[in-house]
């Protein structure tokens, strides 16, 4: 990766040089404009000169010359006008270019034949008039600006040149980033999913092994999780079935009470071990119509004389494990219907998920209960029923398997009363 890179940014500085080396060779720097001092005086005594050549214009004041090299032309001006050197200025624009450039006219031109004075670059020269204003004379343009734009015309197509190299480097450089974070997507949405191959650059293949041995640890920490979850049931339930045994010596009103007690615990220890393999461990994947899904538990419930209702709406697809999302939708239709009385089932899509919703007219939830809804075994019945209610895993079991999607679940109290619980799944 490392001699891609370089060997990229070296092709990419190298053709710029060579596309500035064949402008300049083309295109090389400009002289300066160059007039002599009979030149500026035959403008200033005329007031005219060719539209080429200078550019005229009147003022209340003019510069002071500031420069030896500017009062010297300046005397130099005055004495080929033949004015006080009080009623001549002349200052430089910009400094003056060092050296002297061609002229402007062909070495024959009387005008210049004198070529110890000559003025160099943009310059402003002024005459005081009878009236006491000010005529000023300047070059039209001084060659420097046409260079300035052959710069920027320099700089452009040197940008031009560099730009697919920069594209083509962006891309090496990116390219990894983007196959890994859709490598984190993946494994958010199913850990199972394929390993990354291991292939390419030296610093890409160490990235790819570091990736696919981060997932298997998480693969391997999520199946001793289950193990052990599965071993303490196990081994809780050993005890249990002693204790049922026994029972059948106790006195009517002790055993009817610990048979009860022995059953509830058997049925906690069940559900809990369905929630840790149910939230933990990824079932088999397939492409699957989530609106379908529903409506066939909203089938269900309907056929048992609930009061459920599914919206109408568009296919959603996504990709997903048919009984795990069968099971969601089952615990929070199950739980609208056992709090509330009712349940309304939208499903629909937004531009990056499938949403789930499940809505109630019951009480709602307190706000600061609203928070743990998905906590293991916590059942929110000070807001709703004291009287019914499961074990508290329905909720936490939707959210782990909302999780083990790449989704998410989140409750909200609705502002007319009611509760909806939604599922968002990407797509």
């Amino acid at each position: 990766m490392v001699s891609r890179v370089l060997a990229v940014m070296t092709a990419g500085v190298l053709a710029v040089q060579l596309a500035t080396f064949v402008l300049l060779q083309f295109s090389p720097l400009p002289g300066p404009p160059v007039f002599s001092v009979a030149q500026v005086a035959a403008a200033l005594r005329s007031g005219s000169a060719s539209k080429d050549e200078f550019r005229f214009s009147e003022a209340a004041g003019a510069k002071e010359n500031q420069r030896g090299r500017a009062i010297r032309l300046s005397a130099a001006l005055a004495t080929e006008l033949g004015v006080p050197p009080s009623s001549v200025s002349l200052a430089f624009v910009d400094p003056p270019t060092l050296g002297f450039g061609p002229p402007r006219r062909d070495h024959r031109d009387p005008l210049i034949a004198n070529r110890d004075s000559m003025l160099v670059g943009d310059f402003t020269a002024a005459l005081r008039q009878p009236n006491g204003r000010w005529l000023l004379v300047q070059p039209v343009q001084s060659g420097m600006n046409a260079w300035r734009l052959r710069i920027f015309l320099l700089l452009l197509v040197a940008l031009i040149t560099v730009a697919p190299f920069a594209w083509l480097l962006a891309r090496w450089v990116t390219r990894p980033l983007a196959v890994f974070a859709d490598a984190a997507e993946r494994i958010g949405r199913d850990p199972r999913t394929p390993a990354l191959p291991v292939s390419g650059p030296t610093e890409i293949a160490h990235a790819a092994t570091a990736m696919n041995e981060m997932q298997q640890r998480l693969n391997r920490y999520i199946d001793d999780r289950t193990v052990m979850i599965g071993a303490i049931a196990h081994d809780l339930r050993t005890p249990l079935m002693r204790m049922a045994l026994r029972l059948d010596r106790a006195p009517d009103d002790l055993r009817q009470g610990v048979e009860r007690d022995v059953a509830e615990m058997q049925a906690m220890i069940g559900a809990a071990t369905n929630y840790v393999r149910g939230a933990t461990m990824a079932g088999v994947r397939r492409r699957l119509d989530l609106r379908s899904l529903a409506e066939s538990v909203v089938d269900d419930f309907i056929d048992r004389g609930e009061p459920v209702i599914m919206t109408p709406g568009d296919d959603v697809i996504i990709e997903g494990d048919p009984i795990a999302l069968k099971s969601v939708v089952d615990n929070l239709v199950a739980n609208a219907v056992r709090y509330a009385g009712d349940a309304s089932v939208v499903v629909r899509r937004d531009a990056l998920h499938a949403v789930l919703e499940v809505i109630d007219n019951g009480p709602g939830v307190s706000p600061d209960d609203i928070n743990r809804l998905f906590e293991p075994f916590f059942r929110g019945e000070r807001s709703r029923n004291r009287n019914t209610g499961g074990l508290g895993l329905g909720l936490a079991s939707v959210r782990g398997v909302a999780h083990l999607h790449g989704g998410e679940a989140t409750v909200s109290n609705r502002a007319n009363g009611g509760l909806i619980v939604r599922v968002a799944l990407p797509l």
